[in-house]
């Protein structure tokens, strides 16, 4: 029976030091997203990733941090759920353009005025600055 016990133990502590191994490290890559410049499109693309993290932390996505005044965003993964181009896929999903990839169309449409790229009229008015929060 204790060699039972001490096979048993030896086998599960194989199996969790090989997994924790296989696991690769969290990475940060920053995606330029030039329509994240106002509380309003920050509080709205926020919302979107806390969708699509998921409530386990499953999708691969652990944090984000946004710099409106660079319309930036660093996104802290687990490269082996999550990649750099799904990333961008999902921004796009948002309807915001990420680096070179444009937003899908339909949900650009649904963003707000404000939210939207510069030629389209969109982004910060003049004499109105939008990255000052909101009191």
């Amino acid at each position: 029976m204790k060699k039972f016990l001490v096979t048993a133990l030896l086998f599960a502590a194989c199996i969790a030091a090989r997994s924790q191994i296989m696991q690769q490290k969290p990475q940060w890559v920053t995606l330029s997203v030039p329509q994240l410049k106002c509380w309003v499109c920050k509080d709205r693309f926020e919302n979107y990733l806390l969708r699509e993290k998921g409530p386990n932390d499953d999708a691969g996505i652990i944090k984000w941090t946004i710099n409106m005044n660079a319309g930036t965003i660093r996104i802290q993964y687990v490269p082996d759920r999550i990649s750099p181009d799904y990333l961008r896929t999902a921004i796009n999903n948002a309807g915001f353009d990420a680096d070179s990839s444009k937003a899908e169309e339909d949900s650009y449409k649904k963003l707000p005025p404000l939210c939207k790229r510069a030629e389209d009229g969109g982004g910060p008015q003049k004499g109105k600055p939008c990255n000052i929060p909101p009191e």
